[in-house]
């Protein structure tokens, strides 16, 4: 594409225009203020906030908004026009102190008890190291929520207070190896995005996937990925002009969109960006879904970002790639050529090691939703149990430092695939594994259990905070070391043989793995319910208060968020189910059946054979029957459910009870879909919906 440099950027307010419109004197500052964490004073961002407002009224921008991250999981806005009264005229004015702080209303959002209906006041506050940039319109400043008492009520500021807590304590752990150019140590993430795309005429004629983002109901088509000829084929016409929109239109926002492909489902897809710092990667993750859905309409589509939108195929996840790097451009997991020899690469290595394996509880609930229960574990997904895969060649030199002898290095194996005009190429030194729920990549972890939904802020606070925790374990220990060297030796061997259990580098799909995880003492929570309730343990609660990174009552509150959150919506997942098969499938099946049977009737008296229609209609009258009784329980569950008032509770009732009733009343209606003739069925098929888009 023409004119692609002057394109990317074009709608961020980023350090080339600053450099560009900010005074000399002003912009020096500004970066100090960045680089050194301080506090930004009124007067630079007076200076920023007027060089703002008059590069975004130059595009045409009458409106800004504090563009925030609260618990709800999407993003939240409120506009304020720039004009100001000047007499019978208006001028258009910013400045630092709207630049910096809003006011928007607190109680209306999640606070898990931080806020009373009454006490509406909260706050936003810019967060600088996130560029502003032009959306719809709209100048967006990227800001922090917080509540009238300074309880944090988003996803961004605890993680700015991790990425802050890992840097700290990773700084140490660089001095003593006698690195002191080191300023920052950040963590980097790139989130790989997968999506669904139908026809949005489909979708209108759905009320559970309008209602819920899933298919409640739906018998399996005769055709779904069993070919595998989906995954990495070519694409769509229609799907590759809006993935070309989707494209440019995150360019403009600096988004680093890289690769795109169909992912192993029917009407399944992939987007990747180029890695960032983890809060500016999040920033981008919430745009990428905005823009999804938003350009999806325009091509007369819809996307779909459940984790399961669509049974007995594959459902989408979100690939964390993590990984630790420097103010000088250093990766902290880069193994460089002989791992083995390379003792800073292994300390930060075990440092993640044992964070995984202590707190396997946290990365656990850090995925969980109601959505992601139907994906983990499934066979297009990780299990429910955190495990960690190393590959061959790092497990190995793990084995020896532990074993106490030398690592017999393996050397590069050149590819031959016996074709001579085919380049040679040097074969890795291991395998990947895509069954791992985090998996070490070549110079990153890829934590793969995340669904498509969630906000990558959550687990990547217990992915920063977790390795702080064990990094600032090991800098204690070493800075009282007589001798570095042999104490450094001494606590890569300790870690190694204290968290090794948390290591495996099978199939982790492999019913084994589950037994013998357990003889591990392995964590194993099935579902969200079970897992939830753990967050806000003493353990936790300790750890996150000492890097500041949640309060006690920030975590006990996102603890009943969380609960809150997954009754709901299995609450109207299940009101969905009963709307949907009281009103338009049990009166289709009704309706059908008495059609067969008034034919049963004429065809019986003219003497013509009718045993099929007999047949169809017994087996559509007792499958009604079914139906009418699992609606009749499923009601039941929900009522007996609503009653019980602890939080915990109530959840464990809705994944036991409610949900079972779910699936049963599901059972009867997929297995009368086939039976009903499809003209009568109110709702698109399958079939129809995952092979719309042509």
């Amino acid at each position: 594409m023409s004119g692609m440099p002057e394109l990317f950027g074009s709608m961020v307010f980023n350090d080339a225009v600053m450099k560009k419109r900010l005074p000399h004197d002003t912009y020096k500052r500004f970066k100090k203020i960045i680089a050194e964490g301080h506090g930004l004073d009124r007067e630079t961002a007076d200076v920023v906030a007027n060089a703002m407002k008059d590069w975004a009224l130059e595009k045409g921008v009458t409106h800004y908004t504090h563009w925030f991250q609260p618990m709800t999981g999407v993003t939240a806005e409120k506009h304020e026009a720039f004009i100001s009264p000047k007499g019978d005229e208006v001028i258009m004015e910013f400045s630092g102190k709207e630049l910096i702080k809003g006011e928007p209303d607190a109680s209306s959002f999640p606070s898990g008890g931080l806020r009373a209906t009454f006490e509406a006041r909260g706050y936003t506050a810019w967060d600088p190291t996130s560029y502003a940039f032009i959306k719809d319109g709209t100048l967006c400043i990227p800001t922090a929520f917080c509540s009238y008492t300074g309880d944090v009520l988003d996803k961004k500021t605890p993680l700015l207070r991790s990425m802050e807590a890992l840097s700290a304590q990773a700084l140490r752990i660089l001095k003593l190896f006698g690195n002191t150019q080191v300023k920052k140590v950040t963590t980097t993430v790139g989130p790989e995005q997968e999506y669904f795309l139908i026809d949005k005429a489909m979708y209108d004629r759905r009320p559970d996937l309008v209602y819920t983002g899933r298919t409640l109901f739906g018998a399996r088509p005769p055709k779904g990925q069993e070919l595998d000829d989906h995954y990495f084929g070519a694409i769509k016409e229609r799907v590759l002009a809006f993935m070309k929109d989707l494209d440019e239109e995150l360019w403009k926002l600096g988004v680093l969109a890289k690769t795109e492909h169909n992912e192993v489902a029917p009407a399944q897809h992939e987007l990747a960006p180029v890695f960032s710092t983890t809060n500016i990667a999040t920033d981008h993750n919430q745009l990428t879904m905005e823009m999804m859905k938003k350009l999806a309409a325009h091509h007369g589509m819809v996307c779909l970002l459940h984790e399961k939108p669509f049974a007995g195929v594959n459902g989408s996840g979100k690939h964390n790639n993590w990984s630790m790097s420097t103010d000088t451009g250093l990766n902290l997991l880069e193994p460089g050529k002989s791992p083995a020899e390379n003792a800073q690469f292994l300390l930060f290595l075990v440092a993640v090691i044992a964070a995984v394996d202590k707190h396997q509880d946290l990365l656990r609930i850090s995925v969980a939703s109601a959505g992601n229960d139907h994906r983990l574990g499934a066979n297009e997904a990780p299990p429910a149990i955190v495990s960690m895969f190393l590959g061959d060649e790092l497990s190995g030199i793990l084995s020896a430092i532990e074993s106490g002898v030398s690592y017999d290095k393996k050397e590069k194996v050149e590819m031959n695939i016996g074709v001579d005009i085919l380049p040679r190429f040097a074969k890795d030194t291991t395998d990947r594994n895509r069954t791992s729920p985090f998996a070490f990549t070549g110079n990153k972890f890829e934590f793969r259990m995340l669904g498509s939904t969630f906000s990558i802020s959550g687990p990547n606070i217990v992915l920063n905070t977790i390795v702080a925790d064990e990094l600032e374990k090991f800098a204690d220990k070493l800075e009282k070391a007589e001798d570095f060297g042999a104490e450094l030796n001494a606590l890569i061997r300790e870690t190694i043989r204290a968290h090794k259990r948390i290591v495996f580098n099978g199939n982790n799909y492999a019913p084994e793995w589950v037994t013998e995880a357990e003889k591990r003492g392995l964590l194993n929570w099935k579902s969200a319910a079970e897992a939830l309730p753990h967050l806000a343990t003493p353990e936790n609660i300790a750890l996150f208060a000492r890097h500041g990174v949640f309060t006690e009552i920030e975590l006990k509150s996102r603890q009943e968020i969380l609960l809150e959150n997954y009754v709901k919506v299995l609450h109207i997942e299940a009101l969905t189910m009963l709307d949907m098969a009281g009103r338009d499938i049990l009166p289709a099946i009704l309706k059908y059946t008495a059609r067969l049977a008034d034919g049963v009737e004429t065809k019986t008296a003219l003497g013509i054979p009718c045993e099929a229609d007999k047949a169809v209609a017994v087996k559509l009258g007792g499958l009604s029957t079914d139906i009418l009784k699992g609606k009749e329980a499923l009601e039941a569950a929900v009522a007996e459910a609503d009653k019980i008032e602890c939080p915990k509770a109530r959840a464990m009732a809705y994944r036991e009870k409610v949900f079972a009733a779910m699936e049963t009343l599901r059972a009867s209606v997929d297995a009368a879909e086939p039976l009903v003739d499809a003209r009568v069925w109110p709702y698109p098929s399958y079939g129809e919906m995952l092979f719309s888009v042509q």
